[in-house]
């Protein structure tokens, strides 16, 4: 009887007014794996003769015991289960179980639960447990096709959500490594490591000190990912980047109309900040006048947007950076020593690359696998005759100018082996009247001049940048085309 009435439901839909548009959806493309679970075989008939003219492969079964190794074994997207077997007729234990042994082997599985209509409270309380939906005995097959269509979409994005949380937890756990960015294991850098596992968890106020090129974006970030405030935001601010005229807006933010382009309201670097990290890079650069309206920021912890006097309070960890020689600044009178007590609880110096030549085959090798993927090129390595190029070279422009040394040779070289020629360098100690070019190619003399010109004043972006009649801008813009 149970089997006609089955049957009789899955004929009667042609006389519905859903015929329609079940007949065009079994005419798209069969997709989902389904298994069915249930001790009556004439339920089992039912959905076998109806779901496979839909679906990419249906499995029935009468036993559970089998689920586990049926399970194991393919992979399917949407499971029909009964809630009452033969050996416990109406307490839906026996689903229950199931249900949780399930979720055991495949925590994405989506559980659709078959139920007479007396069990209505037990299939709610399922669907508590994690259980997708339940469809009552007889279904009506527009009702099942609807369940398991929403069911499969489920699945999908389950199985997204999965996959994404997967390559999130990887992607933190090699954020996690510590140091991941750097690569160096030489006495100096290992210094540089105990450095930031000491001071990264507090709250201290941190000052970076080294070259340009030497990594400090690296190590603020390194401070931040591994501080209290790692959930919280991370704003890098380059203070050589910013214009005079736009320093407050930029760094405190503005009232709309507060000046002729202020168009809508805007938050400053250190409101957006506030609840983490900020990153204040080249601090060596700012004029005294504006060192003084950031250590006001900084004393009282509170900041007035252009234009309004509303006082906002901040909360943020510091971290400054500078490639200039800070302290002698002081006492050249040219960086406020109030402004340094505030920036500096602890400073963390990084070594130029001349300090650490045992550090440059690793990092030759880490750059080369680079750019040879970039590149599409076949893998390269460097010959030890140019490996002791690269050694007794002093690195002015530090790892960021090996960095595009690297590339430059997989990109002009046409060899497997990279030689002593395939790397150009500037011979520092010679004076401007006596530059020597291994060329004459415009952009490489550019670069020797501005280099030439950066070492002369020692990082004095301003200074270099009057000598060579641009602009601190146009300057930096310059050095970081060259990886000076």
């Amino acid at each position: 009887m149970g089997k006609v009435i089955y049957l009789h439901s899955l004929l009667s839909l042609k006389y519905s007014a859903s015929y329609i548009r079940i007949l065009m959806m079994s005419k798209q493309k069969k997709f989902g794996r389904i298994l069915v679970i249930d001790d009556d075989e004439d339920v089992l008939e039912a959905a076998r003769l109806f779901l496979k003219q839909h679906v990419e492969l249906i499995h029935t079964g009468k036993d559970p015991q089998k689920i586990p190794v049926l399970i194991k074994n393919t992979n399917y997207d949407v499971i029909l289960l009964d809630m009452n077997f033969t050996s416990d007729v109406t307490s839906g234990k026996e689903g229950f179980y199931w249900l949780d042994k399930i979720f055991a082997i495949d925590p994405a599985a989506v559980v659709i639960l078959i139920t007479a209509f007396g069990d209505v409270d037990l299939a709610v309380r399922a669907i508590k447990e994690g259980a997708m939906d339940f469809i009552l005995k007889p279904w009506r097959n527009e009702k099942l096709l609807a369940t398991l269509s929403s069911a499969l979409n489920l699945r999908r994005s389950r199985l997204e959500l999965a996959s994404l949380k997967s390559k999130q937890q990887q992607l933190f756990a090699d954020l996690d490594q510590p140091f991941h960015d750097f690569i160096g294991s030489s006495p100096a850098m290992r210094q540089v490591f105990d450095n930031i596992r000491k001071v990264a968890n507090t709250e201290a106020n941190v000052l970076i000190l080294g070259e340009n090129g030497t990594g400090k974006e690296l190590v603020a970030r390194a401070l931040y990912r591994n501080s209290l405030r790692a959930g919280e935001v991370f704003i890098s601010v380059d203070m050589g980047a910013i214009s005079e005229t736009l320093f407050e807006s930029e760094l405190f933010g503005h009232k709309k109309g507060s000046f002729t382009d202020a168009k809508e309201e805007r938050m400053g670097r250190f409101e957006l900040a506030s609840g983490g990290t900020l990153f204040l890079d080249e601090i060596g650069n700012l004029p005294l006048f504006l060192q003084a309206k950031i250590l006001r920021v900084l004393e009282n912890r509170q900041v007035v947007r252009l234009g309004e006097n509303k006082i906002r309070p901040i909360d943020i960890r510091l971290i400054c950076a500078t490639n200039m020689p800070i302290h002698d600044m002081v006492e050249t009178k040219e960086f406020r020593q109030d402004l340094l007590y505030r920036v500096n609880t602890v400073e963390i110096r990084l070594p130029p690359l001349r300090e650490r030549p045992e550090d440059i085959p690793r990092l030759s090798e880490y750059f080369l696998h680079i750019y040879c993927n970039k590149y599409k090129s076949p893998s390269r390595k460097v010959s030890p005759a140019a490996l002791e190029k690269l050694t007794s070279y002093q690195w002015p422009g530090n790892v960021r100018e090996l960095q595009h040394a690297i590339e430059r040779a997989v990109i002009m070289s046409e060899s497997r082996e990279l030689q002593p020629r395939d790397f150009f360098f500037y011979i520092p100690g010679k004076d401007s009247r006596e530059l020597s070019f291994d060329n004459l190619n415009l952009e490489e003399v550019e670069k020797v001049v501005i280099r030439q010109v950066v070492e002369k004043y020692k990082g004095n972006i301003s200074k270099a940048a009057k000598e060579l009649g641009l602009t601190r801008s146009s300057l930096y813009r310059r050095m970081e085309k060259y990886g000076i």
